[in-house]
This record gives C-alpha cells, structure tokens and sequence, in this order.
C-alpha cells in the first residue's frame, strides 16, 4: 500500500494494461465519496484506444503520456444526467446556470481525489492534468459532450515505470490559519518560501531562464497575465456553450 506522504507523479507506464476489471472496481470505489445530495454529479470518459487518446492529446499540449498511458480517464461535472431525470419525471431542472457547475464541479473533484487515492493503493501510477480547464471545446469536441456536461479534470493511468523524486511542499504553517485568517507579513513569506527558493534545481531553474527569483518563473513564464486572461476567456465561452451561463 502507498504512503500518501511518499506519492509521485508519474509521466511514465510500462506496457502492462490496466484490467477493466480493476478500473471498474476503483470507480466504483470512488463513487462512495461526498457528493451534493447525494446527486453524483460527474461522468468519467474512459479512454483506451490510440485514436481516442491522440484526439484528446492536442488539448493537453501534447503532453507524451497522453498518448503514452493504457487509460485516460476525463472527469466531468455532469448536470446532463440529473437534468434528464428530471424532465422525465414531471419536475422542473433548473440547473443551466454557474452555482450547479460549481456544485458539479466540486462533486467531480472530490469523485476525483478520492479515485486517485484508491488507485495509487492498489499500486497504479497516475498524473493529474492541469490542462483540461485550459482548452475544454477541444475536450468537449473529442469527447461529444453535451450541454450541461463540462471537463474539469484528466488522468492519465497506468502501472508506473519511474520512480521520480519527491516533490517539496510548503510546510504546515503556511496554510493552516487558526480561527481566522492571518495576513502574511514579508517575514512570513521569507520562511514559507524560502527553502523552496533554496533548492538546487529551482535556482539552477531560475538561472536558465534568465530570471532573478522563483516567482518570476511562475509569473513570465508557466502561468502569465496573458495566458490567465485568455484561457479564462475560452472557459467562459465553454462554459457557454453547454449551457451553465444560461
């Protein structure tokens, strides 16, 4: 059994597949997780098949374990299927608006961790991708999703082959805040921050990109003003464009 202090993403998966079997038995597993209402509002897409896997691979930057992994899974936040329960029993839906993406949207993640906290027991390897908010109409074209039915989460899955380091984290004060909210002096920032300005690979990262700081790195180059606003725009015409900004 994992250690959730020792887990890792991981980027590569040897060539053995992931049973129908297994898979079918953790997504069960997971779906005894919180939801609102006991609602379950999400879908899982599950795909195996070179074709579906290079179709959903330009929406993830064309990131090599896309391709590379036996099984991705999207996660979507689904009103579709309450919907059409809904209407086909006499009651009237009124879920095509932001606040039931929200709550859709929050019962798939929650779907979501709890699946990959299962499937690392059982000794898969997996990497959650950041990607899927980023382009979704290319998701939602790939997948065929319907209105009410928005990608909010990727995995790619599989049996590991690498055994990467482990990742550093911020350390416990920096985000636990006791009865209310405490601002964070410059003094704080130093401490949170400091070892992990510190560690040789993020300085030699900050050297070969020409930047002074960490944070640099983070606000020139992974996650820019510029690509913030234009992907939140794209979101928005996703979001749209299935019906939750009615």
């Amino acid at each position: 059994m994992n250690n959730i202090m020792t887990r890792r993403t991981i980027r590569k998966y040897s060539t053995k597949d992931v049973e129908k079997e297994l898979l079918d038995k953790l997504l069960v597993q997971a779906s005894r997780t919180q939801t609102m209402g006991n609602m379950q509002l999400y879908s899982v897409v599950v795909t195996r098949s070179d074709e579906g896997k290079k179709a959903l691979a330009p929406a993830h930057f064309n990131q090599p374990m896309v391709t590379s992994a036996p099984v991705v899974l999207t996660i979507c936040a689904d009103f579709r299927r309450a919907t059409d329960w809904c209407m086909q029993r006499n009651a009237d839906p009124g879920y095509d608006n932001f606040l039931s993406f929200i709550n859709a949207s929050t019962d798939a993640l929650l779907f979501t961790q709890t699946f990959c906290c299962l499937a690392e027991e059982a000794g898969l390897g997996l990497c959650f991708l950041g990607t899927t908010v980023y382009m979704p109409d290319m998701i939602i074209d790939a997948l065929q999703l319907p209105e009410l039915v928005m990608p909010v989460a990727t995995l790619t899955l599989g049996w590991p082959d690498e055994e990467p380091a482990l990742t550093d984290r911020l350390p416990l004060a920096s985000f636990v805040h006791e009865e209310t909210y405490k601002p964070y002096t410059p003094a704080a920032i130093d401490e949170y921050y400091g070892p992990k300005e510190a560690l040789e690979e993020n300085r030699e990262f900050v050297r070969i990109n020409n930047k002074q700081t960490l944070a640099q790195i983070f606000t020139d180059i992974r996650y820019t003003r510029k690509d913030n606003i234009a992907m939140s725009e794209g979101m928005l015409k996703a979001l749209r464009r299935q019906g939750f900004l009615s």
